[in-house]
């Protein structure tokens, strides 16, 4: 087996990390993407999809609280802060090797998405955090549990048979639930390979007439994974995240700001927004399918929808959690801006998150055409968001389940994360609430 293969090199990576091979930009970067990641996932456990969820998961209360609802690489963090809780006093992992686990995970997802175009790009067939997120969490929580190279490898390929989602759920209900699954599953794997069960030992490699992670993407051409002490630069030195402003999917961030350029025109020109003015709305975005939505009905078909995002950003000046809801969705003066919009697929706008942009043109009654354009959206690793906004944005969804004081913790424990002596101390910073007490026993029913 330890001949070198993609599988192996794999293995030995995650077994291989150590807390001296994370540079001060990771370091920084990755404690970012946890704060980023909590926010998201307790404002995401205010909702309807995650009282569903919950009523049926009498399970790990933290592990599904924060996978439900989070963007893709929070596959990780709720198996890493299932992990640190489930292991005995004594044996706690400290906060610098949750940093590690973290990062471990974080990496195995980025390697798997950059062998293959089609699984970077806009996707067509699965949702990716399906895919490439239960490898994360099966990663991470292998090293947070200092599983050895061979059960590290186990891990990985157990994961993947228990990985995968198709994208036609990505505008329903039950897409959150792809990531909480990606986080349980991975978590689950390897705690199958601790207690012994094996898988292909191959399972990352590329053999011809043999399906194995090459199943989610017919491109896929896998590469060896280098050990962290022979030079290897971790994916998150070279390249930042992005962080979503508002809860809808990463392309609604280019028309948004497009829409919000184009609506500063308007209101300078003619000192308010009038769409009684606007014969039409040009939107040129990339081809996609799954988020070309004329007239969403629903929440989740308006979170993918760029119809719906820049019109809602031409008639609100803004696009936040309140413009998703039923009442807001259903605005007549948002249809009257919806029939009016008119969709084309420049050449060379493609599909991919590094090189697409979004264009909005209002073409005016009077005959005057005005446009606003964005290559770069406010929160792309291009043009990361500041920590005034970052903190702005966790404090705000923080606030729909903790008191201040208790954001205020979470921020320090994360930002503090390398002195932790115990790594368990974030989860408990989640959950020490009577709120959260209440409202996990009072969803689940008799």
């Amino acid at each position: 087996m330890w001949a070198e293969t993609v599988t192996s090199s794999f293995a030995s990576f995650i077994h291989g990390v150590r807390p001296e091979h994370l540079s001060t930009v990771v370091r920084h970067r990755s404690k970012r993407m946890i704060l980023d990641s909590i926010g998201v996932g307790l404002v995401g456990s205010t909702t309807r999809v995650f009282n569903i969820a919950l009523q049926y998961c009498q399970v790990n209360t933290v592990l599904y609280k924060y996978g439900i609802h989070c963007v893709a690489i929070c596959a990780v963090l709720p198996a890493l802060l299932s992990a640190s809780q489930m292991l005995p006093a004594g044996s706690k992992p400290s906060g610098a090797d949750f940093l590690v686990a973290f990062n471990v995970g974080i990496e195995v997802q980025g390697r798997l998405m950059h062998f293959s175009n089609e699984a970077h790009n806009i996707p067509k067939r699965f949702h990716p955090p399906s895919v490439v997120g239960t490898m994360g969490s099966a990663a991470a929580t292998a090293k947070l549990l200092s599983l050895n190279e061979s059960q590290c490898a186990h891990a990985l390929a157990i994961a993947a048979s228990l990985a995968g989602a198709p994208m036609a759920n990505a505008a329903t209900q039950v897409k959150p639930l792809h990531i909480g699954n990606a986080a349980c599953l991975g978590f689950q794997a390897a705690l199958l390979a601790a207690r012994g069960m094996e898988a292909s030992p191959f399972i990352l490699d590329d053999i011809p007439g043999c399906a194995g992670f090459n199943v989610f993407y017919g491109d896929y051409q896998p590469k060896p994974l280098a050990l962290p002490a022979n030079n290897h630069k971790f994916l998150l030195e070279k390249q930042d995240i992005a962080f979503k402003r508002f809860p809808a999917h990463l392309g609604m961030h280019w028309v948004v700001d497009a829409a919000l350029s184009v609506r500063n025109m308007f209101v300078n020109y003619y000192h308010s927004f009038s769409p009684s003015l606007i014969r039409a709305i040009v939107l040129r975005i990339p081809v996609s399918k799954y988020i070309n939505r004329p007239f969403p009905e629903s929440e989740h078909e308006a979170r993918h929808s760029f119809q719906f995002n820049a019109c809602t950003a031409l008639l609100d000046g803004e696009v936040g959690i309140s413009s998703y809801t039923d009442s807001s969705i259903h605005r007549h003066e948002l249809m009257e801006l919806l029939a009016k919009v008119v969709v084309e697929h420049p050449e060379d706008n493609v599909a991919n998150f590094d090189k697409m942009y979004g264009e909005v043109a209002l073409i005016l009654e009077n005959g005057d055409v005005l446009t606003g354009r964005c290559d770069t959206f406010y929160g792309h690793w291009r043009k990361p968001l500041s920590r005034e906004s970052l903190l702005k944005k966790f404090r705000s969804n923080a606030s729909y389940v903790f008191p201040e004081n208790q954001v205020n913790t979470i921020i320090t424990t994360v930002e503090n994360m390398e002195d932790l002596p115990d790594s368990s101390q974030l989860a408990s910073s989640l959950t020490r609430t009577p709120f959260l007490a209440r409202h996990y026993h009072s969803n689940l029913g008799p």
